[in-house]
């Protein structure tokens, strides 16, 4: 791995070259792409517009036609069930069926372009709406906050197209549900459920019931899951069997369950699941005679392959995506979110017989501009050992070709610990590492023990051990990094939001590795985390530390705030002040900890904003933040950073 910087151009040292690659042009020419959904041949997909302070937008797209936005303003098409959402517009026969996410109500949208509520109260909100057209109405997931007592309830709801019958509750009991679904007779209704502690990368339960002449769920009958069998997307074929992905072997494969009988599809030492962070999450599909398209992700990339059942083949696809979610299957074309080191995240259609690719939409075309495209910088997979074996990361060198660094200089580095803390590092083309690296900025993207794409044993490095295991592993990346000489020792930055926060401040105050932080949203104190998170990940802590309060002490041990004496370097913090997933007092209690210390150190605090960044404004801030607080520490402080 060398270091890549421009053959000829200008003398400058690393960190110090000027880019073409802006925060404004990252803030306002940049879509997040959500999610993608298919109506018979008409495809929809989901915006999030920072220019629009974050809304999220359904857009449709006609073949041969142009694309038209469907949610008008002020409406934001966005589910708060489990907080992180997901699962919120269902579009069945041209009718659109959202969750507004200022009032949480369910809305029905029909041809007029007028949405209509179907549902009244402020207190409940909707997720993951299937259709049961036999009966005329949805079923849904609710999560009903009108408790006096403050207790969440979660269920399962049938609800009339029409909004006027009251609400008839289905499936209640467990603390979780997801994925209602019809089989195609309208006879059956699959579903999954869970219970605290766990999470549903953890262990789900499929279960099966027939739907009654009054529209209830009878006989319910468990096909599979259990508290440490994690299930994952439920699914009717066209003739009527249910498919499923689960981990029982340890990695995410299909299953389908028959004639009371549950057999094993697609056995491979790769993950057909993600863990189900939100609603709506998919892998595969169906096409009308019965073929599956489906995608897996295996050492550290994705991959799209049509299965047959009747020939036990799965046929991979040379498709140029190294990332794929959201895969849907219409009636002889699938279509997913897609990106590559290359392709910045996308909607793309592929139509088979014979096989062509187009581009529905692209989060940014400001890379295909020529100053832009001759300073990205493509990403390599390393391998490094720690005591648990292997782990991953991405590397991205420093480009610019513009400028080359002076011959014997070393380049900053950059950690960068993802969320989740189960969630991976993406190979994506993201303009977000592409700002540091073409400014002179190696970036180093750890999957660190615990990561998803692994199988289920590397995620399970990390049980009982949050706060270990994925320090030391961002750690030794770094670590590798300096040995190989591709990266100054002096010049060591750790940054990471959520999660990753929790990592990075872990790193700086229990490590003297990295020389400088940037924590966004990230968790100081886990006693107070423990108490004050909302219901989806308020035992997730039980997994990843101990039991609370039986375990006191290690929650005491393994939080930043009790030793941020230890710090003896540099850190800024960014929050949202409405974050529900990690309040705002996290990051307050740790900037009042460590403000007597005399470091530098800055807290931005972004009005408007929840858990993760969505406003133009508030992202261009925080990038300039950021640079502005890692250079400025050369002349301010006399720091090498």
């Amino acid at each position: 791995m060398e270091n890549a910087t421009g053959a000829g151009g200008m003398v400058a040292p690393f960190g110090s070259w000027r880019s073409p690659i802006d925060s404004d042009l990252i803030a306002t020419e940049t879509t997040k792409l959500i999610d993608v959904l298919v109506d018979g041949e008409d495809i929809y997909w989901i915006e999030s517009r920072p220019k629009e302070g974050g809304r999220f937008v359904l857009v449709r797209h006609v073949s041969g036609g142009k694309d038209h936005d469907l949610t008008p303003a002020p409406f934001n098409a966005r589910s708060r069930v489990h907080e992180y959402g997901g699962g919120a517009v269902l579009v069945d026969r041209g009718v659109v069926f959202f969750t507004n996410f200022a009032d949480q109500k369910l809305y029905r949208q029909d041809q007029d372009g007028i949405p209509r509520p179907l549902s009244q109260a402020s207190h409940c909100r909707y997720a993951d709406a299937t259709v049961d057209a036999t009966r005329n109405r949805l079923i849904c997931v609710r999560e009903d906050h009108g408790r006096a007592d403050g207790a969440v309830i979660n269920s399962i709801v049938a609800i009339a197209f029409d909004g006027i019958k009251e609400q008839q509750v289905l499936l209640q009991g467990h603390d979780f549900y997801s994925n209602p679904r019809v089989s195609p007779d309208g006879k059956r209704l699959t579903w999954l459920a869970w219970d605290h502690p766990n999470m549903p990368w953890f262990g789900t339960e499929l279960w099966v019931g027939m739907i009654s002449e009054t529209g209830e769920i009878q006989a319910p009958v468990r096909v599979a899951g259990s508290a440490d069998e994690s299930i994952f997307q439920p699914e009717w074929s066209p003739g009527g069997t249910l498919y499923f992905v689960s981990d029982r072997t340890g990695w995410w494969n299909l299953y389908r369950y028959r004639g009371e009988r549950v057999d094993a599809v697609l056995v491979k030492n790769a993950e057909f699941g993600e863990p189900q962070w939100v609603f709506g999450m998919a892998t595969y599909g169906f096409l009308p005679d019965g073929r599956i398209i489906c995608s897996y992700r295996e050492t550290g990339r994705s991959y799209i392959a049509i299965f047959s059942d009747l020939a036990a083949q799965i046929l991979p696809l040379d498709l140029p995506y190294t990332e794929v979610s959201n895969l849907r299957v219409g009636s002889d074309f699938f279509v997913f979110l897609g990106g590559a080191p290359d392709k910045p995240s996308s909607i793309v259609k592929v139509s088979l017989d014979p096989m062509t690719i187009e581009i529905l939409k692209r989060s940014t075309d400001i890379a295909d501009r020529p100053n832009i495209r001759e300073c990205l910088s493509a990403p390599g997979l390393i391998e490094f050992p720690s005591r648990r074996g292997t782990v991953y990361a991405w590397y991205y060198a420093p480009l610019n070709n513009a400028f080359v660094a002076p011959s014997e200089e070393l380049p900053p580095l950059i950690v960068k610990s993802h969320g989740g803390p189960t969630a991976a590092a993406s190979s994506t083309l993201d303009l977000r590492t592409q700002y540091w690296t073409s400014r002179g900025y190696g970036v180093l993207d750890v999957d660190y023990g615990g990561s998803t794409g692994y199988g289920r044993g590397y995620r399970n490095r990390l049980h009982h051990a949050w706060g270990i295991v994925d320090v030391e592993d961002c750690t030794n990346a770094a670590r590798f990094m300096v040995e190989n000489k591709k990266a100054d020792p002096a010049r060591v930055a750790i940054t990471g939001g959520s999660a990753g926060g929790y990592t990075t401040l872990c790193a700086l105050v229990f490590g003297t590795f990295f020389k400088i932080g940037a924590s966004y949203y990230g968790v100081g104190d886990l006693e107070s985390l423990a108490r004050d998170t909302h219901k989806f990940e308020s035992r997730y802590l039980e997994w990843l530390i101990g039991k609370y309060p039986e375990e006191k002490e290690t929650y005491k041990a393994r939080s930043p705030i009790n030793f941020a004496g230890k710090l003896s370097v540099p850190v800024i913090f960014f929050q949202g002040e409405e974050d529900s997933i990690v309040p705002r007092n996290q990051a307050e209690m740790m900037v009042n900890s460590i403000r007597s210390k005399g470091l530098p150190l800055e807290y931005l605090l972004f009005k408007g904003e929840q858990h993760g960044f969505r406003i133009a404004e508030n992202i261009k801030r925080a990038l300039d933040a950021e640079l502005y607080f890692y250079s400025s520490l050369i002349v301010k402080s006399g720091l090498r950073f």
